[in-house]
C-alpha cells in the first residue's frame, strides 16, 4: 500500500477549517501515537475521547440494557416503534462499546422514530474473528424474535463491516432485513484500491492503521475468499438488501464503499454510494461542530428511515 501519493494530497485545501478544528480536538484526546499503547490503554484513551465529543441523548429517548442470547445490547426507543435498527459500533474491532456510540444511537432513534439495538460485540484481540460476526448475527436473530419488526442494519467503520457480513450470511434465511446503511465501512480483504494509496496518510485513519486493525482479527494470515470478515471477497452479490454506503472522501476506505455498491448494482441489486467531500474517517463525532458532518448525519438518518419504510429515493 505505502504512501506514495498520500504525502502529496493537499489536505489543507481538501479539508475545511471546521473539520481541521475537529481533527485537532481529536488529536488532543487521542494522539497519533495511541497505536503504540497496549490495547487496554488504547481503549481508555478512546473511551475518554468519545466522552469529550458526546452530545448526550435527545429528550424522550428511553434506554434499557438487555441480554440478547448472551450478547449485551442496549435498546433505544421513543414512542412505539415498528422498525428496528441493529447498530454495530466502530473502533477497529478492538475499541468501543455501548458507551462510545451511545449518543449516535440515541440520535438515530430520535430522528427516525425506530427502535435501535446497539450491539456490544466481543473485541479483538481477546476474541478473534468470527466472534464479532457471530455476536452481531446473534443480536439480529434475537431482535427478530423479540420484536418481530422489519430491520435496518447499520454500522460505522468496523461496525459497517460486521453488519454487511451479517447481511450476506442472512440471505435466504432472514425475511426481516429491509436494508443496510454502512458508514465509512471497511469491506475489502486487501487495501489495493486507489483510495488506499491516495489517502494512505489521511488524517484520522491511515492505510497502515487499516492494516493493523484487519490483521489483529486473526491469529494467523487473513483467510481468503471469506465474506464473513471481508464482504467484498464474496463471489455472489445477488439478493442483498437495498444498500446505502456513505464514505468520507479523505479516507483510505473510500473505495471499499464504491466497489461494494458497484458489485451489488452489477448483480442487479439496489445500491447507492454517497461520498462526502472534504470529510475524514470518524466524522460522526464531528456532527455537533462541523457543518459538512451534520449534513452527512442527516443523510444517514434519512437513509435509515427511508429503507425502513421500503422507500428508495436514490434513482
Amino acid at each position: 500500500m505505502g504512501s506514495l501519493n498520500g504525502e502529496h494530497m493537499d489536505y489543507s485545501r481538501l479539508i475545511d477549517a471546521e473539520t481541521w478544528a475537529f481533527i485537532r480536538r481529536v488529536s488532543e484526546s487521542y494522539p497519533d501515537d495511541a497505536v503504540t499503547l497496549d490495547i487496554e490503554e488504547q481503549r481508555q484513551v478512546y473511551d475518554a475521547m468519545c466522552r469529550v465529543f458526546s452530545q448526550g441523548r435527545p429528550e424522550g429517548v428511553k434506554t434499557e440494557d438487555r441480554d440478547a442470547n448472551g450478547v449485551p445490547v442496549r435498546l433505544y426507543w421513543a414512542g412505539r416503534p415498528t422498525r428496528t435498527v441493529i447498530y454495530a459500533h466502530g473502533g477497529g474491532f478492538i475499541l468501543g462499546g455501548l458507551e462510545s456510540h451511545d449518543d449516535v444511537c440515541a440520535e438515530i432513534c430520535a430522528q427516525t422514530g425506530y427502535r435501535v439495538v446497539a450491539v456490544d460485540y466481543r473485541l479483538c484481540p481477546e476474541h478473534r474473528h468470527p466472534a464479532q460476526f457471530h455476536d452481531c448475527r446473534t443480536a439480529l436473530e434475537w431482535a427478530e424474535a423479540e420484536f418481530g419488526d422489519p430491520v435496518v442494519l447499520t454500522g460505522d467503520s468496523a461496525g459497517g463491516n460486521l453488519v454487511a457480513a451479517v447481511a450476506h450470511a442472512a440471505r435466504g434465511r432472514s425475511k426481516s432485513i429491509l436494508g443496510q446503511v454502512l458508514i465509512y465501512p471497511v469491506l475489502a480483504a486487501r487495501g489495493d484500491a486507489p483510495s488506499y494509496s491516495e489517502h494512505a496518510e489521511a488524517p484520522m485513519l491511515t492505510a497502515a492503521d487499516v492494516d493493523f486493525y484487519q490483521d489483529i482479527r486473526f491469529d494467523g494470515p487473513r483467510p481468503a475468499g471469506d465474506p464473513t470478515w471481508a464482504p467484498l471477497s464474496d463471489s455472489d452479490f445477488e439478493d442483498l438488501p437495498p444498500t446505502v454506503v456513505i464514505t468520507a472522501d479523505c479516507d483510505p476506505l473510500r473505495d471499499d464503499g464504491r466497489m461494494y455498491c458497484e458489485a451489488i448494482a452489477t448483480a442487479g441489486g439496489r445500491a447507492a454510494w454517497i461520498n462526502e467531500e472534504g470529510l475524514i474517517h470518524g466524522y460522526l463525532r464531528a456532527r455537533g461542530s462541523v457543518t459538512r458532518a451534520q449534513d452527512s448525519f442527516e443523510r444517514i438518518t434519512v437513509a435509515i428511515e427511508a429503507l425502513g419504510q421500503g422507500l428508495w429515493p436514490y434513482d
